[in-house]
């Protein structure tokens, strides 16, 4: 059945491509989201400040796991299929079964410009038929992360990691970090994030700040109860808890001592966060670039290790208290004697700084989209 509906596919794909000439053209795409992430809108400004800008096509869509949501996705894959066809180059930040699975003009660029600044967990090819990955044999079928030109990383440390969860040579792995390093080092653009955050949460402002925000898993029933373990253990005469789910969780945090801001991405709460709370999630990069102390809390990390699999001794390179009691973490909180040194070297390890994160991709990208078009490509 897959290979059937593939066939067809790439044969309205041709038919586009006969249709359809390329031009000077970048399309972004991704499925984590609905709307254009930071990186996106950052890509798409920087792109569009220079001389004879490329047109700039940004098309965001998650596909749901419902009959309705896939046979939508399909309209979708439709739209792809004019923009592949009219680009000289496609930046993803996640899987994309057209890029994949679809044979393009020799012309068009594809990156895979991952949405996490870091790694932690395996990932792609390296969990295949785990709990947390895909299975084989649908992987092999749908030629998962196929047909890259290049591949993004934050730092040399993860050339080999990236390169085996998506399954490719790592000499196509370029040392780009993500466009948001602008933003994550950047003052002003803090303060204006949290002005703008304590204008709509002023309580906020009064104490300090812990963030929580676990990675996402499939079976979330450790996940809740962990999520409960900390609403209760958390002193709120002193501290501020917020809470923020991957948005594929289903978990629903109701209770009124603690800010779980729906108008506000986990990105923007990292600016008023004091502390953070994470498991095995890449954010973890993130508020380490803003100097926050980083926590652990590894309530299945046995568990978690066996059906997923990470790729650092975490137990021991994490650069906070690592523990699977909450009790242990807000107590380290309380304490704080964080080691700020350690986790500069450790930040600094997994991501190459860069003033101009966003400035270095476009100029990576800008000679693809000058280039006369292939024969295949007229």
């Amino acid at each position: 059945m897959t290979a059937v509906l593939l066939f067809f596919l790439n044969g309205i794909y041709d038919i586009v491509k006969a249709l359809v000439p390329s031009r000077n053209k970048v399309t972004l795409v991704s499925r984590q989201s609905d709307e254009p992430s930071v990186n996106f809108l950052l890509l798409k400004q920087e792109f569009e400040s220079r001389e004879d800008p490329p047109q700039v096509v940004m098309l965001c869509k998650t596909l749901k796991r419902s009959f309705p949501a896939e046979f939508a996705y399909l309209f979708h894959l439709l739209r792809q299929m004019y923009h592949f066809a009219s680009s000289r180059v496609v930046i993803l930040d996640s899987y994309c079964i057209l890029a994949s699975v679809a044979k393009h003009r020799s012309d068009l660029v594809i990156i895979q410009m991952w949405h996490s600044i870091g790694t932690m967990k395996k990932f792609g090819h390296t969990t295949l038929g785990t709990n947390e990955g895909s299975p084989e044999k649908l992987a092999q079928a749908m030629r998962m992360h196929a047909n890259y030109d290049y591949i993004f990383a934050s730092s040399d440390a993860y050339r080999d990691q990236l390169a085996a969860g998506f399954g490719n040579d790592p000499d196509k792995v370029v040392i780009k970090p993500l466009p948001y390093l602008d933003l994550l080092t950047s003052e002003s653009y803090a303060q204006k994030t949290r002005e703008k955050v304590f204008a709509r949460l002023g309580d906020l402002s009064k104490k300090p700040t812990i963030l929580y925000c676990p990675t996402f898993r499939k079976d979330e029933r450790g996940l809740q109860k962990a999520v409960t373990a900390l609403i209760e253990a958390v002193d709120y005469e002193r501290y501020n808890l917020v809470i923020k789910l991957h948005p594929l969780s289903k978990i629903m945090v109701d209770d009124p001592r603690v800010f779980a801001p729906s108008e506000f991405s986990t990105f923007d709460m990292l600016f008023v966060a004091d502390a953070v709370i994470s498991d095995y999630s890449c954010i973890i990069y993130e508020a380490g670039l803003r100097d926050t102390p980083l926590y652990f809390y590894c309530f299945d990390y046995e568990k978690y290790e066996r059906t997923r699999g990470l790729t650092f001794d975490y137990l021991h390179e994490c650069p906070g208290v690592v523990s699977p009691r909450i009790e242990t973490i807000l107590e380290a909180i309380d304490r704080d004697d964080y080691d700020k040194a350690y986790l500069r070297t450790f930040i600094r390890t997994y991501v190459t700084m860069t003033p101009t994160a966003t400035k270095d991709i476009v100029d990576f990208v800008a000679p693809f989209l000058k280039r006369p078009p292939a024969r295949d490509a007229a």
